[in-house]
């Protein structure tokens, strides 16, 4: 639970959480920013390979495609998987700390919401309601 992705200002932004916040700022220096984001990940385990930019890791998983492909190892090259485009972002951070929820995103992938049309609920929402 080291890396944790918040979204502000419509960018994804990666932040380490080990890091101590700025004394002056207040603010954590961030890893990435991006404003869309890709997850690599093993279809079969739902492993969490690579994440990031959407361009880095189509690159990274294609070299990996063509050298497992290139050892003979057919199934675990097809098995890479990499989804991008604007995640919720309680999803990517589930797909960080839990081990092979990737495989479960994947299969709810088609009825997630669009990550940057979410919007949080004022402090006061009950009283609207």
């Amino acid at each position: 639970m080291d890396l944790q992705y918040e979204l502000k200002a419509g960018s994804y932004y990666l932040y380490d959480m080990r890091e101590a916040p700025s004394k002056i700022t207040g603010e954590r220096r961030f890893k990435l920013k991006t404003d869309t984001v890709a997850i690599a990940f093993d279809a079969h385990t739902g492993e969490v390979h690579r994440h990031g930019n959407p361009t880095r890791i189509q690159s990274w998983a294609q070299t990996q495609r063509r050298r497992l492909r290139a050892a003979g190892a057919l199934l675990q090259a097809n098995d890479i998987v990499v989804v991008s485009g604007p995640l919720p972002v309680d999803e990517l951070n589930k797909c960080l700390w839990i081990r092979g929820y990737c495989r479960r995103m994947l299969k709810r992938l088609a009825t997630l919401p669009h990550g940057k049309l979410q919007r949080s609920k004022p402090a006061d929402w009950k009283k609207a309601a």
